[in-house]
């Protein structure tokens, strides 16, 4: 099953606004989240913590599969719109292009979901998203940014999906070139929110990690660590300052 679809059927459960205040994952353990399967794909990308000069880090490999890693807790965009976090690829999928719903596939990506709220919709998509309901049960997503370590290059940092306008696929890297170094991103949420979509998101939101290849039959390893959700632009590590 296409992966793409997973916008329009993926179930969300927004819970309390669980993380308000800064938040920082360095991967010593998993207790903070929890395995995310999609409805279709049997094959399941793989993680685990791997010890890197004695420094836990996040691992990730996909093997023509797809799943992801979801954060436990929602998160509150306003109160903490910074996000940082170091990654690092082994390999990029040579055949994935973010252009194509039939090639729709990364080493490793961060998605940040949004719920949709019926109070803020018009007659004819409150319509749509309760058909979709009805179907699987739950309200579909309102829109996601899905921050990417893009196989390619591409003229553009914001594409839309192939599949629908309302998730945002923002190019931070791209290519093998950087493969096997670490490197850190810090985004702001509320501003690439604005680009992306010309409005402000709900507040609650969720995380999750993703590496995927089902699309494309590759397989890739990748690397995460110290994900950091602050009201400020961070003042984070630099790539040198770890292993």
């Amino acid at each position: 099953m296409v992966k793409g679809r997973v916008l329009l059927i993926y179930v969300v459960v927004f819970l309390h606004l669980g993380v308000g205040q800064s938040f920082y994952e360095d991967f010593s353990t998993l207790t903070h989240w929890k395995a995310l399967y999609f409805p279709g794909i049997a094959d399941h990308s793989i993680y685990s913590l791997a010890s890197e000069n004695g420094n836990s880090v996040l691992q990730a490999e996909t093997h023509a599969s797809a799943s992801g890693l979801i954060l436990d807790d929602t998160i509150n965009v306003f109160e903490t719109p910074w996000l940082s976090w170091r990654w690092k690829i082994e390999n990029i999928l040579e055949a994935g292009d973010v252009s194509s719903r039939d090639t729709d596939d990364y080493a490793l990506r961060i998605y940040i979901f949004f719920p949709f709220e019926p109070a803020r919709a018009g007659t004819l998509k409150k319509l749509r998203y309760k058909a979709a309901r009805l179907l699987y049960g739950e309200y579909p997503p309102q829109s996601s940014l899905n921050y990417i370590w893009a196989n390619h290059a591409h003229n553009r940092k914001f594409i839309p999906n192939s599949y629908t306008d309302k998730s945002m696929m923002i190019l931070l890297e791209h290519s093998a070139a950087k493969a096997d170094a670490w490197v850190t991103e810090t985004v702001n949420l509320l501003e690439d929110y604005q680009i992306a979509f010309g409005t402000l998101p709900t507040a609650a939101a969720r995380l999750v990690i993703m590496a995927d290849s089902d699309n494309t039959g590759g397989t890739a390893r990748a690397y995460m660590d110290d994900i950091r959700l602050s009201p400020e632009d961070p003042q984070i590590l630099t790539d040198e300052s770890k292993p």
